[in-house]
C-alpha cells in the first residue's frame, strides 16, 4: 500500500468523536463543506461551482449509504445516496454548458431567467410520477431496514427535487433555489432523524443563503428583462 492509499484510507475511517456514544465522519463534514462552497460559487454564477460540487458529490455518497457500505453511522438514505450519482452526471452538464456560456457571452456564465410555461407543464407531472416511482424502489431496496414509510417518501421527493433544482441551475433558471428550499424543508428533519448532524447544519443553513440566492437571482432576471428606453441617437431626432 502506498502512502496515497494509507492517506485515503485514514481520511475514509477517520471520525470526529463529539461525544462518548456519537461520532461523525470527516467525509461528511468535508462533503458538506465542497457543498457549501459549489453553492457559493452558484450565486456568483461562476462555473467552478460544478467541479467544486462534484467532489463534494463524491464525499457523501460514501456517507450516505450508511451502514450499506459498512459505515456504523446509521441508516442508508437511497435517496440522499442516489442523488450524488445524478448530480455527478449534471455537474458535468452544467460545467460543459456554463463554460460554453462563458465563450459565447463575453465571460457570463449564465444570465438567470424563469422557465417558460410548456417547461413547467412537463416537468411537473414528470417530478410527481418520478417521486411516486422513487416511492416503490427505494422501499423495495430498503426492505431489510425498519424505518417508517414516510422515510421512502421523504427520501424519493429529496431526490427527485434535487434532481429538479440542479438541471434548472445548469439551465439558469431562477426556479432552482425555490426547489432547494422545498429540499430542505424535508431534509433537515430527516437527517436529523437519523443522526446525520452535519448534513443537516448544513441543510439549514442553506435554507438560509438559499432565500437569499433566489432574491439575487430575481433581481439580476428582472433587470435583464425589463425593456431597454428607446433612445435614439441625436441625428435621428432632428
Amino acid at each position: 500500500m502506498t502512502w496515497i492509499d494509507q492517506l485515503l484510507s485514514s481520511f475514509y475511517h477517520a471520525k470526529w468523536q463529539v461525544t462518548a456514544d456519537q461520532a461523525i465522519y470527516w467525509r461528511e463534514i468535508v462533503g458538506n463543506a465542497f457543498g457549501l462552497g459549489s453553492a457559493l460559487f452558484g450565486l456568483r454564477r461562476s462555473y467552478w461551482a460544478w467541479p467544486v460540487g462534484i467532489v463534494g458529490n463524491l464525499l457523501l455518497f460514501t456517507v450516505f449509504l450508511g451502514q450499506a457500505l459498512g459505515n456504523d453511522q446509521g441508516t442508508p438514505l437511497y435517496g440522499q445516496a442516489a442523488r450524488q450519482v445524478f448530480f455527478l452526471a449534471t455537474s458535468v452538464y452544467g460545467w460543459w454548458a456554463w463554460q460554453r456560456n462563458r465563450r459565447r457571452d463575453h465571460g457570463t456564465a449564465v444570465i438567470p431567467r424563469w422557465a417558460g410555461h410548456r417547461q413547467r407543464m412537463v416537468l411537473i407531472p414528470v417530478a410527481l410520477a418520478a417521486v411516486g416511482v422513487c416511492f416503490v424502489v427505494f422501499r423495495e431496496i430498503g426492505a431489510g431496514f425498519p424505518v417508517p414509510w414516510w422515510y421512502y417518501l421523504a427520501d424519493s421527493w429529496i431526490f427527485v427535487g434535487s434532481i429538479l433544482a440542479t438541471y434548472a441551475m445548469a439551465r439558469g433558471w431562477v426556479e432552482f433555489w425555490l426547489c432547494w428550499i422545498a429540499v430542505d424543508l424535508v431534509g433537515v428533519p430527516e437527517l436529523i432523524h437519523f443522526g446525520y448532524y452535519p448534513s443537516a447544519i448544513l441543510y439549514a443553513v442553506y435554507a438560509l443563503f438559499v432565500i437569499w440566492g433566489f432574491v439575487v437571482w430575481l433581481r439580476i432576471s428582472r433587470t435583464v428583462a425589463a425593456p431597454q428606453p428607446d433612445v435614439q441617437p441625436a441625428a435621428a431626432r432632428r
